[in-house]
C-alpha cells in the first residue's frame, strides 16, 4: 500500500476496510494514520473490537461537536480539546496507550497534546479492527452519521508506546519504525462495500 490511499466516497453503513490481526493480548498500544476530510460531523477513524469491549475496545474519533480528538480504551473515552482539524486538509494523528500507567495521548501534526489517565487493565481477545467506520458490535453494528468520508493513508499499529522522536520522523514523513501490528507497506486487509485505492496525492517538483 506503499504510495496509495482509501478512499472513501460517501457516508454509508456498510463501506469500510476490515483487518483481523494475530496478537490478541495488548498491555500497550500506538496507533497512527493520516486523514484527509471535509466533514463537518463528528465521524470514526480507526475503531479496534474484541468480542467483550465491542468498538470501544481501542478507538479514534473526530468528536466535531466539542471539538476535540476523542480516542477511547476498553469503552473509556478522553477528549482532548483545543486543536484545529482544518477541513480539506491532510492531518496526522497518533495515540498511544499504556497499561503500565495507564496514561495515553495523542499527537495532532506533530503537536503532543496532553497526557490523560485511562486504565491500566490490558486489552485482551481476538481484534477486528475497521477503518471508516464505528463498530457498536463485534464487526459491525455500523452507522452512516458516524462513517467517515475522505482519504485516509499510512495506518500503522504497535503493541508498544512509540518514542516522542519515532513519532516526529512519522508526522514528517521521514524514515520511520513500521508498526509491527498493522505495517501499510503489507497491510493485510478486506475492502468491503465502496471503498476505492487511489494514489496518494503529491506535489509537482
Amino acid at each position: 500500500m506503499s504510495g496509495k490511499m482509501f478512499i472513501f466516497p460517501e457516508a454509508t453503513d456498510t463501506a469500510h476496510v476490515k483487518m483481523t490481526p494475530a496478537q490478541d493480548n495488548f498491555t500497550a498500544v500506538t496507533v497512527c494514520h493520516r486523514t484527509f476530510t471535509d466533514l463537518k460531523r463528528s465521524h470514526s477513524i480507526f475503531s479496534l473490537a474484541t468480542p467483550s469491549d465491542y468498538g470501544h475496545g481501542f478507538q479514534t474519533v473526530m468528536n466535531y461537536k466539542r471539538p476535540s480528538l476523542s480516542a477511547s480504551i476498553l469503552h473509556i473515552p478522553v477528549h482532548f480539546d483545543g486543536i484545529e482539524y482544518t477541513p480539506n486538509k491532510w492531518h496526522s494523528i497518533c495515540t498511544t496507550w499504556d497499561s503500565a500507567s495507564g496514561l495515553m495521548q495523542m499527537w495532532l501534526d506533530g503537536q503532543p497534546l496532553t497526557i490523560k489517565y485511562t486504565t491500566e487493565k490490558p486489552l485482551t481477545g481476538k481484534p477486528i479492527i475497521t477503518l471508516g467506520q464505528d463498530q457498536d458490535s463485534y464487526g459491525g453494528g455500523f452507522d452512516s452519521e458516524q462513517s467517515f468520508v475522505g482519504m485516509m493513508t499510512d495506518v500503522h499499529m504497535w503493541d508498544y508506546v512509540l518514542s516522542p522522536c519515532e513519532i516526529q520522523k512519522f508526522m514528517k514523513g521521514q524514515s520511520f519504525t513500521p508498526g509491527n501490528v498493522l505495517n501499510w507497506a503489507a497491510l493485510d486487509c478486506k475492502i468491503k462495500g465502496r471503498v476505492v485505492i487511489g494514489d496518494t496525492q503529491t506535489s509537482c517538483t
